[in-house]
């Protein structure tokens, strides 16, 4: 008897221990469970929570275990449209950019699509072909459309499209981040700082023992190719070299332009002892057509590029370039703009920013002499 008395009670206490696990699981989904709650409760950031749930390598094991252990407490279902539900967005970046067959901005819209996803957010992303004469109000208003949490503009400042575009984004309610511009109050900038990188570039060539130095610019409607412009000019007249519009070519950041432009120079300047080519491309075809002129480089004209190109330690001879940090500013534009949509959110004041990051001068063969 006391044996049957006790199973019932266990009995007992063993359907009232289910209906509060029911009870509390019927609690936690009434309450929208997110991924903040997951941190909260694992003790990490979101950041980390999302690196787990995309099963990211670079969480330690402990924490994994923590962080997963928590998610199947609570029943958290990270998908997108729990996430918009409950926190009143969308979970989607736009994004606008140009140049994909180049490096440095295909390389920077990798990075950003990798960092979108480690905060939980999917991509919209519009390509344009003509940044000069790009519709910039149809691509904004296609993308206000899909109800996007904020706008990633990557698409660089061209003639007059700045103006253009610092009109058409006045009444817009979600933050907008750039590249490629110059600063504004309207929006956030994260961008290389284009005018240390032509100076250092040329003062690297100066204190080599050179005074002649030719450029090769990209197209000069570009803010960038501009900016790189004014630092070779400025390294110039600081050390009272020759600046003369017969040193100067416009390319289109093509490798062939970087042919023609050094052939060019070359008819115009058949003393020059340097070039700076403004991209890794142009480089390229300057290179070759050294070798057509039968000028040695660097013992005849010392060579430098810009972007530091996968490529250009293997040129011949090996390339001095410029880097800039494409996988960083791909970076700190992912963070600013889920920053401003984290303010918002709080009721906090929304300040854009800018910022330049500062390049590197990664010294090769190309512009070492022999002593």
């Amino acid at each position: 008897m006391i044996g049957i008395c006790y199973d019932v009670r266990e009995r007992s206490r063993e359907r009232s221990r289910a209906r509060s696990r029911k009870e509390n699981g019927l609690a936690m989904k009434k309450k929208n469970i997110t991924i903040y709650d997951v941190a909260r409760e694992s003790s990490v950031s979101r950041q980390t929570v999302s690196r787990v749930i995309n099963n990211r390598p670079d969480v330690a094991r402990e924490t994994r275990k923590r962080v997963l252990e928590v998610i199947e407490r609570l029943e958290y279902q990270p998908s997108q449209l729990a996430r918009s539900l409950s926190q009143g967005t969308s979970c989607t970046l736009g994004v606008v950019g140009y140049g994909i067959e180049y490096y440095g901005p295909s390389r920077t819209l990798s990075v950003i699509e990798k960092q979108a996803n480690e905060h939980g957010y999917s991509l919209t992303l519009s390509l344009t072909h003509e940044p000069e004469n790009i519709n910039i109000n149809a691509f904004l208003n296609t993308l206000v459309s899909q109800h996007v949490d904020g706008i990633i503009w990557a698409v660089p400042q061209v003639g007059d499209n700045h103006e253009k575009f610092v009109n058409a984004i006045n009444n817009l309610t979600i933050p907008v981040v750039c590249a490629n511009m110059l600063p504004h109050e309207t929006y956030s900038l994260i961008d290389t700082n284009n005018f240390d990188g032509g100076h250092m570039a040329t003062q690297h060539l100066l204190e080599q023992g050179n005074r002649k130095i030719g450029i090769i610019t990209g197209p000069m409607n570009w803010i960038a190719s501009s900016q790189r412009y004014q630092g070779w000019k400025d390294a110039l007249r600081f050390n009272d070299s020759i600046d003369d519009k017969d040193l100067i070519y416009e390319g289109d950041w093509s490798a062939a332009s970087g042919y023609l432009g050094l052939l060019t120079l070359y008819e115009k300047n058949p003393d020059m002892d340097a070039v700076f080519a403004c991209n890794d491309q142009m480089a390229l075809g300057l290179l070759k057509a050294t070798t057509e002129l039968g000028v040695a480089v660097p013992d005849d004209l010392a060579v430098v590029g810009y972007d530091n190109i996968p490529e250009s330690e293997f040129f011949s001879p090996p390339l001095t370039t410029v880097r800039q940090n494409f996988s960083k500013q791909g970076e700190e534009i992912v963070d600013e703009i889920e920053r401003r949509i984290r303010e918002r959110q709080e009721g906090k004041e929304d300040v854009p920013r800018s910022e330049f990051m500062k390049p590197k001068l990664i010294v090769r063969e190309s512009s070492i002499r022999k002593r």
